[in-house]
């Protein structure tokens, strides 16, 4: 099923080629005039530009010549290597740039009726969650009759050049794409879930086993249509875009082209004598200027390897940017590396399927705290809980999660001196297994995941989760900010990802008549101990019940052990405040499950708050029968409802 489109600034391309054709004119794009607004909003250019179109700047004007490739581009005067790096991925996968360049065939020019051609193009944008479809005209910014800024290496392609003037119409301009992210672009183009390594803090070049690992995941992403990107940052003092001596330049974007296993070595009749070697191809956008280390174009080692190979290797010996080096090498030159799932959530596919949920979010300013989903980071620990929390189940005994945090683009924001990305995080926070309303006081609840709070657009985490319900808080790192973001959320059985809304149970007519809550217990049945032994092995397979009024919350089954952790939480809105809270544990059983003994709680806000060893006892009165074993509980209750 195709994903609805929205058009910016509501221009349809039908319409508009339409009304351009029946009065033979070209395309003039309002709202991105061939103008200095449209260049820049703070440094101009050198000399004067001139816009011009194709037809005006060479014989026979296309959109592709002989197809689509990562050859196909050249940066330009404009510091938007990453931009240009983002295209040369996207130039890999067939299925991705039809998508960013929609009805390519139907765009392209026809020499045969030059009558049908309107000087009109459009291309699609992943903005924010949506597809979005932006329109320009074909007027180019030029000096001297040639483009300036993004471009080919064949004089009449023009796909670059279109698809970058689109991308600058939706940043506001073109000094708007100076300076940025491979990765950002690479999600604009794809919708991918974007993570980011640092290389030097991880130690890849060091930690032999941490680089393999990151092999075979790169090398996983890459066959499964996932697209990278690496550079190497500036240190303090140091000037970007300088050459290394060994050929890399500084603070500047490379694509990464393939990720392969050589083997070195003959091939016996029964067995294979073979170095392995970890290579990973790189392209530099300038088109020019590669690594000159070992395995670049010209060195010795491709020596050992035969033409058959370096063939199906796609070994050029031109300095056209593209290069090959080892993994090992590269994980010691280059700092960050840019990794874009695309993470497949198709059932008809023979790879891994996700659940995906994905919400829109917003942090916003309020001076009541109960209203206010600015709160700052965990530090902030008067404001934290004030954040948007979003509840979600993992129904497994544990899960893989993938969570992508994305704040909305600031480069538009750019002209007022905000273009800037916030820095932006989230925590994860194991709950109670009944938790429906927001979380106000962290008491029994466990931290167990932190992302990094990075001043980037995305943040991404992997992390593997117990069965259980957890909340999950984005934030900003400082309180009181606002701004809009999008969560996505990856399982591999669905989450019921959604956001918490109310702070406590909603007055109804119901409650008129059956009464409203009054107080509100948090209870976390650590562990069982000594429990009676109810097998030949000696052991029991036992779930503690936690009992409320009519409600009740069941642990998972502990198998063949009389002592047992849980780490059980629930919480209770108590209608009558005397009926007590029960835990009772069970021995789970074929046929009928066992009753082992149960610990009645009055629950009340003046009770202790610490960690309370209880003794099992059986049912019946209060004064019932010690039995064998007992439980340690931590109770909290407030007749605040809005306390926990």
């Amino acid at each position: 099923m195709s994903s609805p489109v929205h058009f910016f600034r509501d221009q349809k391309y039908h319409e508009l080629k339409g009304q351009c054709t029946q009065q033979r004119q070209l395309f003039e794009d309002p709202e991105f005039p061939a103008s200095d607004e449209s260049l820049f909003y703070q440094s101009a250019p050198p000399r004067k530009v001139e816009w011009k179109r194709p037809k005006d700047l060479c014989e026979d004007p296309r959109l592709f010549v002989n197809g689509i490739s990562s050859h196909d581009l050249h940066q330009g005067t404009l510091g938007n290597c990453w931009f240009v790096a983002a295209c040369s991925c996207l130039a890999l996968r067939n299925t991705l740039w039809q998508k960013v360049i929609p009805d390519f065939n139907e765009q392209e020019w026809d020499p045969k009726n030059p009558q049908k051609y309107a000087g009109i193009f459009r291309f699609r944008f992943w903005c924010f969650g949506e597809w979005t479809e932006v329109v320009v005209d074909d007027l180019l910014p030029t000096m001297d009759g040639k483009l300036i800024y993004c471009h080919s290496n064949v004089k009449n392609e023009f796909w670059s050049a279109l698809l970058e003037k689109a991308y600058a119409k939706l940043a506001g301009s073109y000094e708007a794409l100076d300076g940025g992210n491979a990765a950002d672009a690479i999600v604009d183009f794809t919708g991918a879930v974007a993570e980011s390594v640092d290389l030097v803090q991880g130690k890849y070049g060091e930690i032999i086993s941490e680089q393999m690992k990151l092999f075979e995941d790169l090398m996983k992403v890459h066959k499964r249509g996932g697209l990278i990107s690496c550079s190497i940052t500036a240190s303090s003092g140091s000037a970007s875009e300088v050459e290394t001596e060994m050929g890399l330049v500084i603070g500047h974007a490379y694509s990464v082209t393939a990720i392969r296993k050589l083997r070195l070595g003959d091939r016996l009749i029964f067995s294979f004598k073979a170095e392995k070697l970890f290579m990973i191809r790189l392209r530099n956008p300038w088109g020019k200027r590669e690594w000159n280390g070992a395995w670049s174009d010209n060195s010795e080692e491709w020596k050992k390897v035969s033409s058959s190979e370096r063939k199906s290797l796609g070994l050029t010996l031109e300095n056209d940017g593209e290069f090959w080096m080892t993994f090992e090498d590269w994980c010691k030159n280059f700092t960050d590396v840019d990794i874009c799932r695309i993470v497949n959530t198709s059932y008809l596919s023979i790879h891994k399927t996700w659940e995906k949920k994905m919400m829109q979010g917003v942090w916003a300013k309020n001076s009541d705290p109960l209203l206010n989903r600015s709160g700052g980071c965990f530090d902030n620990k008067e404001t934290f809980l004030q954040n948007p929390q979003y509840v979600f189940d993992v129904k497994k005994t544990e899960d893989k999660v993938l969570v992508s945090l994305q704040q909305e683009d600031r480069r538009k924001y750019k002209k007022e001196g905000k273009g800037d990305s916030i820095p932006i995080g989230f925590e994860i926070f194991r709950v109670e297994d009944n938790r429906s309303f927001r979380l106000h006081k962290l008491t029994v609840q466990e931290r167990v995941a932190t992302s990094l709070y990075i001043n980037t657009r995305t943040v991404f985490l992997k992390r593997i989760l117990k069965q259980g319900r957890y909340i999950l808080i984005p934030t900003t790192y400082h309180p009181g900010i606002t701004t809009k973001f999008i969560l996505r959320l990856f399982t591999d059985v669905p989450s019921k990802l959604r956001e918490l809304k109310a702070d406590k149970p909603k007055m109804t007519c119901w409650s008129l008549l059956c009464g409203y809550p009054r107080r509100v217990t948090q209870i976390k049945v650590h562990s069982a101990e000594g429990l009676q032994k109810q097998d030949r092995s000696g052991g029991a397979d036992p779930y503690v019940l936690i009992k409320c009024e009519n409600q009740s919350v069941r642990s998972s089954v502990q198998h063949d052990v009389t002592s047992a952790i849980f780490d059980t939480q629930a919480i209770f809105y108590r209608r009558n405040i005397d009926s007590p809270i029960i835990v009772q544990v069970w021995n789970s059983n074929i046929l009928c499950d066992q009753f082992l003994g149960q610990a009645v709680l009055a629950a009340l806000p003046s009770d202790p708050r610490e960690l309370q060893t209880l003794q099992l006892q059986g049912r019946g009165s209060q004064e019932a029968a010690e039995v064998p074993g007992h439980i340690t509980v931590k109770v909290f209750s407030s007749d605040d409802l809005v306390e926990l």
